[in-house]
């Protein structure tokens, strides 16, 4: 059996744990109230407003006036990500990362260590309670789709169960948009010629089905019989990790703008070293007031998570490729792609003392925002903390 576990309101849960004052509030993390942020994770108090991930904070205010609005704290989830990922790996060695708070187990191999998969279930809903103070909804089924599905379908606090004997009765009540793929556009499609549930897309035949979706016939017949032959796969590389901002009001100041790069320059590498990876081509993304947007990507001779390194090559990118024509900008981004495991390389004798002190000096910081909040020690460059989104 598949496991689908994912954490309710993660990034809210983990505000409202660290600060217990928020329990019972709508509360919403995400960008600022007076800038064009959007939200990040809304709590289920807030949900009952209607809000929902991705809605500008300024509409999320409209809808609950009363809304608490917190600032993510990016490094605080991943270490807790971590944590989470390590009590999934004492169950089975098959964890698949969605991202921060959800992910696939494959335990068909270790269930009988455990007690079956609905007893691995309930182990790792009170592991997380009992060791972080945080809710898991978890979704166990033959295969992802489904688990992912029963995951979801009770939440918050889940635990469903489908074995193979109830996938269609299961499945054919549910609304056609609970197909992967099934987006606001083919739904709309799809409700015109009468398929409002999975059972009356199960009525169409397979030539039917072509004419009508092309391409994405076979997906949705397969689908809605709940067939899904893809396997959990362990240890999915990341491709990067970015961080960014869209200003509360455009900038056009060069020097405010690299006050900003300095900041999401630090989060992406202290990232990076939170998760012992190295990164060796970085991009910056700019979009202008008319939302016109350009990147300039570099490739740098080596590997590298220490911050001084990247700062030196944004540093150079910004001021040589970002045209220096003062235009208002909108949103400032900084990525770090081609990543890796961190690896030691073979350094010079010149250059060892230099690289060995940015390194200490990255882990004295690291230590510092961990314990106190990443504003509590920044570069001086860096005096424009911005409303960002990270990947």
């Amino acid at each position: 059996m598949i496991l689908h576990v994912d954490m309710d309101a993660f990034y809210a849960s983990i505000e409202q744990r660290d600060n217990p004052a928020l329990r019972g509030r709508p509360l919403v993390v995400g960008g600022s109230a007076e800038g064009r942020g959007v939200v990040a994770t809304a709590n289920y108090e807030a949900r009952r407003f209607g809000i929902h991930s991705a809605m500008p904070v300024r509409k999320a205010l409209h809808l609950c006036p009363d809304l608490t609005i917190v600032r993510p704290r990016m490094d605080v989830y991943a270490q807790v990500s971590k944590e989470i990922r390590e009590i999934f790996e004492s169950f089975t060695p098959l964890v698949e990362p969605l991202s921060f708070d959800e992910a696939f187990l494959d335990v068909r191999e270790t269930a009988h260590l455990f007690g079956g998969p609905e007893q691995i279930g309930r182990s790792i809903k009170e592991t997380i309670r009992a060791r972080l103070g945080l809710v898991a909804s978890v979704g166990i089924a033959p295969n992802k789709f489904l688990a992912k599905i029963a995951s979801d379908i009770q939440k918050p606090d889940a635990l469903v169960v489908i074995h193979p004997d109830q996938i269609e009765s299961f499945l054919d009540p549910l609304p056609i948009e609970r197909l992967w793929g099934v987006g606001k556009a083919t739904g709309a499609t799809m409700k015109r010629i009468s398929i409002r549930t999975i059972a009356d897309l199960k009525r169409l035949d397979p030539d039917s089905l072509q004419d009508l979706f092309g391409n994405s016939a076979q997906h949705y017949w397969e689908l809605a019989r709940g067939i899904d032959d893809r396997a959990v796969v362990p240890y999915r590389e990341a491709k990067s990790i970015s961080s960014e901002t869209t200003f509360p009001e455009d900038i056009s100041n060069r020097e405010d703008l690299y006050g900003c790069l300095v900041y999401l320059v630090e989060s992406v590498s202290r990232r990076l070293r939170s998760h012992g990876w190295k990164g060796k081509g970085i991009e910056l993304k700019v979009r202008y007031h008319d939302f016109h947007s350009i990147t300039r990507s570099q490739i740098l001779p080596n590997p590298t998570d220490l911050t001084e390194e990247l700062l030196r090559a944004a540093n150079l990118l910004f001021h040589t490729k970002i045209p220096q024509d003062n235009r208002p900008v909108r949103l400032l981004g900084f990525g770090i792609h081609h990543l890796r495991q961190e690896t030691y390389q073979q350094l010079s004798l010149f250059d060892q003392p230099k690289l060995e002190k940015q390194r200490s000096l990255d882990q004295v910081t690291d230590l510092i925002a961990n314990k106190f909040g990443r504003n509590a020690i920044r570069r001086a460059e860096g005096n424009r903390s911005p409303n960002r989104r990270d990947r």
